[in-house]
């Protein structure tokens, strides 16, 4: 089961939400496509760095999974524990 503080807490943040936002409209993504998605689309200013932060907090939340193709880490956004978080509340 997800820690639903960690879900929340990941949650919180805009930065993070936008990067759900984008994984959610393209998934399978790099790092490197997606810090330019959010530079470009949505005009941060952020380092790959700092994103890779957001990204270990979204991953320990469940809502990010990360896999090695070749020498690239590539995103897939995770809905399920959102879906079990909510389902309790909507049902």
């Amino acid at each position: 089961m997800w820690d639903e503080d960690a879900i929340f807490k990941a949650l919180g943040d805009s930065t993070r939400r936008l990067i759900l936002d984008e994984l959610s409209e393209r998934n399978d993504q790099t790092l490197y496509e997606l810090t330019v998605r959010l530079i470009t689309r949505h005009g941060l200013t952020i380092s790959r760095q700092a994103i890779a932060k957001h990204l270990s907090v979204l991953e320990d939340a469940g809502l990010l999974k990360s896999k090695q193709k070749g020498k690239y880490r590539v995103l897939t956004f995770n809905n399920e524990p959102l879906k079990n978080l909510l389902k309790g509340w909507i049902e």
